[in-house]
């Protein structure tokens, strides 16, 4: 049997790629395969006449450069804390972008390319959040522009509205390395900020996309099959706001048979908007 052709850098690439590997998280490769413990045990077999190649010190094949001393973490608890105050103290959304450029207290800001805070209109009557940047997103600085950002447009535009009409966030602002679902700790983090968040746009009607922002912001354990198409109630501390759960446009993408019960959401939701007095 002829055995198959050794994949090309460009392959490899593409693959890597593809698994939603497209980030380094060091600087220098590391040879995973280089064994310190051979060049000892093998010098010490003939010690009377150790060869040239034994007598040289042993290195790595890549050596890792030297790591350069970092700023200590915050506590969960500390950094928990740090985002709840921080949050409180933001007259504004652009005080809390601002605050968020240079929040330390989350990991995931050390990984991702920039952050993504908000699209679309501050002052808009509706509002989507959904759970965390993609890789489109950590480029651009702004959330929901690849695929799922092409669907949720003509969602948004399925109930007569554009980009310009709504304001669009996420609960995580910072993009988790290779798009895995980001911890619970994570979240409580950057939960006062998006909370912060939607108080100051104060939209008439909050709109969760997906399981994870419906749970973390409406307070339910329920899955979004239960959830979607029921009218809740989302607290600021200062007034209720109308919420509705929805699948999330990357999930529509997966799941296309579900996009009929999505567009019974939006219906319901246009209703809604078309009640409410601006």
């Amino acid at each position: 049997m002829t055995p198959d052709p050794l994949p090309s850098a460009h392959q490899l690439l593409a693959f890597y790629l593809e698994a939603g590997v497209d980030c380094a998280l060091a600087e220098e490769p590391a040879n995973r395969l280089h064994d310190p413990e051979v060049a000892p045990k093998e010098a010490a077999k003939n010690p009377a006449s150790p060869s040239l190649e034994q007598a040289r010190p042993v290195r790595p094949a890549f050596a890792p450069a030297p790591a350069m001393p970092a700023e200590p973490m915050p506590s969960p608890d500390a950094a928990i804390a740090s985002a709840r105050e921080a949050a409180r103290t933001a007259p504004s959304l652009e005080a809390l972008r601002s605050l968020l450029e240079t929040f330390d207290g989350c990991a995931l800001k050390s990984t991702a390319t920039r952050l993504v805070f908000a699209d679309g209109n501050p002052k808009a009557r509706i509002m989507f959040v959904g759970e965390a940047p993609g890789r489109e997103e950590d480029i651009e600085g702004l959330p929901f522009v690849g695929r799922s950002g092409k669907l949720l447009d003509r969602m948004i535009a399925a109930i007569g509205l554009d980009r310009n009409a709504a304001y669009i966030a996420n609960v995580i602002p910072w993009r988790p390395p290779g798009n895995r679902t980001p911890t619970p700790l994570e979240t409580q983090i950057c939960l006062p900020f998006i909370q912060r968040q939607i108080e100051l746009v104060d939209p008439d009607i909050l709109v969760t996309l997906g399981n994870p922002s419906t749970q973390t912001l409406l307070g339910t354990r329920d899955g979004i099959m239960k959830t979607r198409g029921r009218w809740l109630n989302y607290d600021t501390g200062t007034r209720s706001i109308r919420a509705m759960a929805t699948f999330h446009p990357a999930y529509l993408l997966r799941s296309p048979s579900y996009k009929r019960m999505a567009w019974q959401d939006l219906r319901a939701i246009a209703k809604a908007l078309a009640q409410t007095t601006p």
